[in-house]
């Protein structure tokens, strides 16, 4: 190193007011340390004074890059890198002790003595294993129950140089010091002797101090329903909050508690409500998680199985929602064990405990169903759910129903069993921990003979119209009513016997389930298959023009991002640059440079958390908030339409451009969002129009460019019931055979009376091919096809205008196209015809914006 570099810095060092010399290593390039002596001002040497500068900045900079990269090292470091904590709780069954309620008063000293006692223990017996005793810093008893049972949790602190330990720091290894010592011996004092103890892993962040009275609360349930709030509702709740609601009841009820609001944030990671058939947060013994918001048609209802419960509320999201209110009381045991028993009528109707509310823990039925000797039985399940964290639906080890000799777990569609005899036997098992909505389930009496009269009577035992026998479709769930078909001359033979439409024949769906269908279909090596199925030369691909009637030459053209070209199968950032990704909006990647394709995001979501009730086709309350009734004058229900904005809807052309001018004048039109029964005017945004803009193009005799916005007099507010659905961007794909839903108050059958609830119906995009076939030509680059062509779904009179939604991978619901024609409703071969929005999304942001 240079000397005279040395001595320029040392000027700089007697400049911030520090004197005398001072030493530091650094490699040289022969290998050895050189020492750098930093000297004394009087010792500088001027003739060498700019190359002195010059070098010393050199040398200053590479030591503050050295200091910022040690300082990024040691962040990193200890940011990948923390201490661990371990907490495990349980409870302790206690012999020789007798119960008093005093022990429930976490201020009495029955309480604090006998706590203290089983701390003092707990923490003797980890001091003794040489493993536990070198992280335990804590035990808490926190209540007691009749029994005589302690519960408690206990801590474990490990540093950053031990966490190589943490996969072996298990419950097992915790549970098997506590029985082989504490069960076996006596505290310090000698007076309580454990017979009994568990251990479970638990959150952390629920353990809780009872004595420190930091969001802690102590219940008592009576048969008078009783109330209680999570802190700051119904504002919202406080970041970080470490809530505790210990309830009991007298020892012969049970408890009951129902959450007629909840409002948390919809990641259960973070923010979540935690509730436990204990009063210990003792996984084995949950009750059930929850986060997220559940509508008022859908409330959270749990019961206990014996006169206790907790009640854990964990915040630490940076966004706070309203919280939860609930009701809670005490109801006797046998209201909540009581089931099963012998069934003789014909027909009825069984259910899980305390059906529709969850099923307490810990519950066993069985119910025998006797019918006249010569009939069987057939059960129809028409919802079931018993879903539980990490059980084996094949084994259904936890809760289960039992029918002949199979368990049945999970979330199965509505599915039905008969017999071979006159008795069934339905057996009900809820183990200790997590319950769900359990199952509902009719069964009826039949005539073996004849199971399913005037009807088609499946392998399964269920019983479809004879209509829908060989047409293509797993109507039966077993695929019986479509096996041992002769296929028709419309039908292709698929190899494993089934029949398909010829038009379902190299359209790029398997339709057949053994690919037969698309066996013979592929294209010569110097040919392009488009997604319709026709062949193209090679040299279409990515040329910029649209060959493919549905453009999937143009799809995926790594070339269009490689040249910063656009085409109308990129999507374009607000910067004009182009990305060549499907589907590129709201699917919560920043694709483009500036944001924008996640910038108009704040729509297409449902707030409320909905079951799937399996076989009903009456939408729930905040299902399809995005939904619209228009009522024209005095004929109420006339159209659907869709929230796209605050001031915004989107409808079809048809329900505006008629014979009669009168349906074009804005005044005649009244909009009521958030509706869902027609005849029900809660919660409901009711807004006159102040505009209505038919497309210009629009063809009354075709049905091409069926397209509306309507503007409304004032703008809406979004609530739980009132959303946006997004649009799509014009590149945006909705390829054939997605499952998507139509939704409206329209005819629920052809001819048939407008529907008073909404309803809903999934369907699927079809083929544009396809489509064109069964329309006879009918179908323009403006249209999609939606439904089945098998008949039997679709939308109908009164449904017009409405939307056509499809739920992408991002979480996100888009609008693919809003109903406008068919003919009939729901007949073979005869589809629903839908305007298609991303062909007309240039048009909306033209005339709105949007």
């Amino acid at each position: 190193m240079n000397r005279h570099t040395v001595k320029r810095l040392s000027s700089v060092v007697k400049q911030r007011g520090v004197t005398g010399t001072y030493f530091c290593l650094l490699q040289g390039q022969n290998g050895h340390h050189e020492r750098i002596d930093f000297l004394t001002s009087q010792e500088k040497k001027p003739s060498k004074q700019k190359r002195g500068i010059l070098i010393g900045v050199l040398v200053g900079l590479f030591l503050l890059a050295g200091l910022a990269a040690l300082l990024v090292w040691l962040f990193v470091c200890n940011k990948l890198r923390r201490p661990s904590t371990k907490v495990f709780s349980g409870h302790m069954k206690l012999a020789d002790v007798e119960y008093s309620q005093i022990l429930e008063n976490t201020e009495s000293t029955d309480f604090k003595d006998l706590a203290g006692t089983l701390q003092e223990t707990l923490g003797t017996t980890y001091k003794n294993d040489t493993f536990l005793s070198k992280y335990h810093t804590k035990s808490v008893v926190t209540a007691f129950s009749e029994g005589v049972i302690a519960y408690y949790w206990s801590q474990f602190d490990i540093p950053v140089h031990d966490l190589e330990i943490l996969p072996i720091f298990s419950e097992e290894r915790v549970l098997s010091v506590l029985e082989n010592n504490i069960v076996r011996t006596r505290s310090t004092q000698g007076s309580v002797r454990i017979r009994e103890v568990t251990a479970s892993l638990t959150d952390s962040r629920m353990a809780r101090n009872p004595t420190a009275h930091d969001c802690f609360f102590r219940l008592e349930a009576e048969e008078q329903e009783k109330m209680f709030s999570s802190p700051g509702y119904p504002v919202k709740y406080p970041p970080r909050s470490r809530c505790q609601w210990q309830i009991r009841a007298s020892e012969e009820n049970a408890i009951s508690v129902s959450f007629p609001f909840f409002h948390i944030e919809d990641d259960c990671s973070d923010d979540f409500v935690s509730i436990y058939d204990s009063l210990s947060p003792d996984d084995s013994q949950a009750i059930t998680e929850k986060c997220g918001q559940r509508p008022p048609s859908n409330p959270l209802e749990v019961t206990s199985s014996g006169n206790i419960m907790l009640i854990n509320l964990i915040t630490d999201s940076e966004v706070q929602q309203p919280g939860f209110l609930a009701r809670y009381s005490a109801i006797p045991k046998s209201n909540a064990t009581t089931c099963g028993g012998v069934l003789t009528a014909d027909t009825g109707v069984i259910t899980s405990p305390l059906y529709p509310s969850s099923y307490p823990p810990a519950v066993d039925c069985k119910w025998t169903i006797k019918v006249p000797a010569g009939r069987n039985v057939r059960i129809k399940f028409t919802l079931f759910r018993m879903k539980e964290p990490g059980v084996d639906t094949r084994v259904c080890h936890k809760d289960f129903v039992e029918v002949m000799g199979t368990k049945y777990c999970g979330e199965i569609p509505y599915f039905t069993l008969t017999t071979n005899e006159n008795v069934l036997d339905v057996k009900f098992h809820s183990d200790g921990s997590y319950t769900d909505k359990g199952f509902s389930a009719e069964y009826s009496a039949f005539d073996p003979s004849n199971p399913c009269p005037n009807k088609f009577a499946c392998n399964s035992g269920r019983c479809i119209s004879k209509e829908l026998r060989c047409d293509g479709w797993n109507d039966c769930g077993d695929m019986s009513d479509e096996m041992m078909c002769q296929c028709e001359k419309d039908q292709f033979a698929c190899k494993n016997g089934l029949c398909k439409p010829n038009l379902w024949v190299c359209d790029r769906v398997n339709d057949c389930g053994d690919w037969s269908d698309e066996a013979k279909c592929s294209c010569e090596k110097n040919e392009f298959r488009c997604s319709s199925g026709l062949c193209l030369p090679q040299d279409v691909v990515c040329n910029q023009k649209r060959d493919c009637v549905d453009g999937s030459d143009e799809a995926n053209c790594e070339t269009s991002a490689a040249k910063g070209t656009c085409s109308e199968f990129t999507y374009m950032c607000k910067n004009q640059v182009c990305i060549n990704k499907l589907n590129a909006e709201c699917d919560r990647v920043n694709d483009c440079s500036d944001s924008s394709d996640e910038a108009a995001c704040g729509c297409g979501t449902r707030p409320y958390k909905l079951n799937r009730i399996v076989g009903g086709q009456n939408a729930e309350v905040g299902e399809w908030p995005w939904q619209v009734s228009l009522h024209f004058l005095t004929y109420g229900h006339v159209c659907g339409a869709s929230i796209i904005s605050e001031r915004w809807l989107l409808s079809a052309a048809h329900c505006f451009v008629t014979s009669s001018p009168q349906n074009h004048i804005a005044a005649n039109w009244l909009t009521y969002s958030g509706m869902q029964d027609q005849y029900k005017q809660d919660g409901i945004l009711r807004r006159p129009l102040k505009r209505i803009i038919s497309h210009p193009d629009y063809n009354q005799m075709t049905y091409d460019y069926d397209i509306a916005l309507l503007e409304l007099s004032e703008p809406l507010e979004f609530t739980n019931t009132i959303q946006p659905i997004c649009l799509p961007d014009s590149s945006h794909m909705f390829p054939a055979g997605m499952s998507c839903w139509v939704t409206g108050w329209g005819a629920m059958r052809e001819g048939g009376q407008k529907a008073q609830l909404l309803q809903k119906a999934s369907v699927k995009i079809i083929n544009g091919t396809v489509c064109n076939e069964v329309t006879e030509g009918q179908v323009t680059s403006r249209m999609l096809c939606s439904g089945f062509l098998a008949g039997g779904v679709d939308a109908c009179q009164g449904d017009s205008g409405g939307p056509l939604v499809c739920f992408e991978e991002s979480g996100k619901w888009f609008q693919a196209g809003i109903v406008s024609w068919g003919e009939g409703c729901a007949r073979r071969n005869k589809p629903g015809i839908y305007t298609r929005v991303t062909k007309l999304r240039k048009w909306i942001k033209e005339q709105i914006g949007i």
